[in-house]
């Protein structure tokens, strides 16, 4: 039986391990300077919760195998930290995943990551959002992001079809 639902605090140790497993294919993709084992510390992990980042799980047969974070900055939703366990991927998890923090606002949703994760984009695009400029991504990156200089440079930033470039 599988379920989406808020996550709880029991369930940190299972996202901590969820986000360190699947950041596995960041490695040797990402820059080496942006790199780090473990790739999201405990202490990280906590901060970003603490800064109103709300993880929501996808449970199989009991089992917490995919995250994914929302959190509302100013005018917009981002969704934030979006990982499957390795050996879960390529089931639907990621979409079902994001269908569900979709619909939990009416709000424009913005998606930052890695412009070196190819597969990350293409998942997103195959999902309704649009990769915006570069100008306008580092505007939105700078609006609602607190992120150093050097991942801004490393990003893109997708939208929503909520997303009007004219705001």
């Amino acid at each position: 039986m599988t379920q989406i639902a808020a996550c709880q605090a029991r369930d940190l140790p299972a996202i901590f391990d969820i986000i360190n497993d699947a950041a596995q294919a960041y490695k040797g993709i990402i820059p080496a300077d942006r790199w780090h084992e473990p790739y999201m510390p405990m202490a990280e992990l906590e901060s970003e919760i603490a800064k109103g980042v709300r993880f929501y799980g996808y449970t199989l047969e009991g089992r917490l195998v995919g995250v994914m974070g929302i959190q509302d900055v100013k005018d917009v939703t981002l969704i934030r930290h979006a990982y499957v366990r390795t050996r879960s991927r390529r089931h639907g998890i990621g979409h079902a995943l994001l269908e569900h923090l979709n619909g939990l606002t009416p709000r424009p949703v913005l998606i930052g990551t890695w412009k070196a994760a190819t597969w990350a984009i293409r998942f997103y695009e195959k999902n309704g959002f649009r990769r915006v400029g570069e100008e306008e991504k580092n505007r939105l990156l700078r609006t609602y992001w607190t992120i150093p200089a050097r991942q801004v440079e490393e990003s893109v930033v997708l939208v929503s079809p909520q997303w009007k470039s004219a705001r």
